[in-house]
């Protein structure tokens, strides 16, 4: 008689065992229509799941995330189901869910084409409408192995023999075709809906090694009305109108070349932005008290070994060996070299907190089908920070990073802000005492800045728990860039102390810290945010001044001289072409303002602006631009 106990904190009770079903019956007949999925003491299960004993359980509907999350994992079966209802001998491999949607992996010797992606989606609504049952069985792991390579599934036999020995071998059955998968899945196939779109495809690596076969990997996306579907849709037309690698060409910020994969050659706009980024970064961190250093980007191995790097990131690392046989290796990320600066001298507590930030340079090999633009690279510049302190002034230090992040975040346009905290992961450094030091401090930091936050289990740093800042941009999408993580294991590995108050040596805390985690990402993601219009004051180039004619560059020369000396960056365009042309040239590139000087603006010492995205005119006095504009042109905290 199996008691069960829902979330409100009611219970209900039943003669004999039940299934999910039965329970979001009992609750309401409107529940049990909705309900997908429940979950029984914390595990996803099917609705049709029996269950015999007490138990915690809850009913999950479309509305939330494992409900829909469901959704679209049945619908990458619906499609694997279609593809081979379509070409036969097409093997499946693996499909899971993404953020968004699904892919599947297809082993086939025919590339998909376009025609095939609609046909296929016609194929999937056709199985949705048949609205086959689904049901779940457990096999033994030889017949399973035997069942699908007798079918010619050898890429799902080989998923077989690499599954624990202690966890079922589950196979769910879609009607009559079935495929191996944990679950859990939703009763029948018309369960997912129609609200459903085959997005593109590509090629992947069997398990992403480029030393294996190379198959066919479908994506798409599954919703769970119509008007969600239709926006993700919009979003994802809109997404590839704010392309940072289409618009960058198009502002002539930057470019990346084969002779260096995964690397950033910035152009004189680009790299401009990057310092303006640079310059606003250093005006903050240093009214907040840091002191920036530099450190070496090739270190001796054995500092990565004694670090935990080597056996974490060894693999990712670029590294040499000198005639003398010693390994360097390029370093990945900042930290080890902060430490060795904090290293010198004798430290004591009334030194502490000491912030030192840091704009370096690291390398991280990354594979070529990984690399992304500026958003996914091999160098790029971290705006680390590394503040070393007591463990009693973690808190109130843990809360100053938070705020400074959050500011900067404001200026720049991002104010939904998103905190994600991640404890301990299975692969770490460190005693587990230190473990639970670090994440309740951390923890109260977080709880101490009243902002809401997420759990992500076991994703912390392998030295630390950690914060993750994520920004909700223009169009939706979330992007996770700053960073703060509490390390009470690295400092201690690599020798620091400092002398607390009574004499006796003691090991600091060194808080990690990063407000955008890669300068390169950022500016991608700024321009995708802005779809390439900076603000005025962040702009690689604020002003064009443009002549009418030939008649009129001398005082557009001059008009440019002036706006330059109250330090607005501008050019003037005398090149040989008409108003119209260069209107459309610099539109395009996306300079904000358009200065255009004739016969009327000489006459009257003005200047006609013509803003960027607007057709309308205005006419100002050249002084009052200056002094309004060059206002304008200040980062907003300066």
């Amino acid at each position: 008689m199996p008691n069960i106990k829902l979330p409100d904190g009611k219970s209900l009770n039943f003669k004999d065992k039940v299934t999910g079903l039965q329970v979001a019956e009992k609750i309401s007949k409107s529940l049990s229509k909705q309900a997908l999925i429940i979950s029984v003491d914390g595990n996803l299960k099917d609705l049709n799941c029996e269950i015999d004993k007490d138990c915690s359980v809850k009913i999950y509907t479309s509305k939330d995330k494992e409900g829909l999350e469901t959704i679209r994992h049945d619908t990458a079966h619906i499609l694997a189901m279609a593809v081979q209802e379509l070409f036969t001998g097409t093997q499946v491999t693996i499909g899971p869910v993404i953020e968004n949607g699904f892919y599947y992996d297809f082993a086939r010797k025919e590339p998909f084409t376009e025609e095939d992606l609609r046909k296929i989606e016609k194929k999937m609504l056709e199985i949705v409408e048949r609205d086959e049952p689904t049901h779940r069985e457990v096999w033994k792991r030889d017949k399973a192995v035997e069942h699908f390579k007798k079918a010619g599934e050898i890429y799902k036999a080989e998923i077989i023999k690499d599954i624990p020995k202690e966890e079922e071998v589950s196979v769910y059955f879609h009607g009559k075709w079935h495929d191996l998968c944990k679950g859990p899945h939703l009763t029948s196939t018309g369960k997912i809906g129609k609200y459903f779109k085959l997005t593109k495809v590509s090629g992947a690596y069997w398990r992403g090694d480029s030393n294996n076969e190379m198959l066919q990997r479908i994506y798409g996306t599954s919703w769970s009305t119509q008007k969600d579907l239709d926006e993700y849709l919009n979003r994802i037309e809109e997404a590839e109108k704010r392309d940072h690698r289409k618009l960058g060409k198009e502002m002539d910020l930057f470019h990346f070349r084969e002779e260096s994969p995964g690397s950033v050659f910035w152009h004189e706009k680009g790299w401009n932005l990057f310092q303006k980024l640079i310059s606003y970064m250093r005006a903050k961190q240093d009214e907040a008290g840091y002191k920036e250093i530099n450190t070496p980007e090739i270190l001796d191995r054995s500092l990565w070994e004694k670090s935990g790097h080597w056996e974490k990131f060894g693999a990712n690392m670029y590294t040499s060996t000198t005639p003398d046989e010693k390994v360097f290796a390029i370093k990945p990320m900042n930290c080890p070299g902060c430490v060795q600066v904090f290293n010198q001298g004798l430290k004591s507590y009334r030194d502490l907190p000491l912030k030192m930030s840091e704009f370096g340079k690291v390398h991280r090999y990354e594979p070529s089908g990984a690399l992304h633009g500026l958003l996914r690279v091999r160098a790029f510049t971290q705006d680390d920070a590394h503040i070393f302190c007591s463990e009693d002034q973690i808190t109130e230090e843990c809360l100053n990073v938070t705020n400074l992040i959050l500011e900067i975040y404001k200026d720049l346009g991002f104010e939904n802000v998103i905190l994600k905290y991640s404890d301990r992961p299975d692969v770490r450094v460190g005693e587990d005492n230190v473990w639970d030091k670090s994440e309740k401090a951390l923890l109260e930091a977080i709880k101490a800045s009243k902002l809401e936050y997420s759990t992500n289990k076991g994703e912390g740093a392998f030295y630390g728990p950690k914060i993750e800042f994520v920004l909700r941009d223009a169009i939706g999408r979330d992007w996770q860039c700053g960073t703060l993580q509490v390390d009470l294991n690295l400092p201690e590995r690599l020798g620091a102390s400092f002398v607390d108050k009574d004499g006796s040596k003691k090991v600091p805390v060194m808080l990690h810290r990063a407000l955008f985690g890669s300068l390169e990402r950022f500016i991608g993601i700024l321009i995708e945010n802005y779809s390439g219009k900076l603000p005025f004051w962040i702009s690689p180039l604020q002003t064009m001044v443009i002549p009418v004619s030939e008649d009129f560059d001398n005082y557009a020369k001059e008009v440019n001289q002036k706006i330059k000396k109250v330090g607005i960056n501008s050019e003037v365009d005398l090149k040989n072409h008409n108003l119209n042309y260069k209107i459309r040239e610099h539109s395009l590139s996306k300079i904000p303002i358009l200065l255009i000087c004739g016969k009327k603006e000489v006459d009257s010492n003005t200047v006609t602006i013509r803003r960027l995205d607007s057709n309308k005119q205005e006419n100002m006095e050249l002084n009052l631009f200056l002094k309004k504009f060059s206002d304008l042109s200040k980062a907003p905290s300066n």
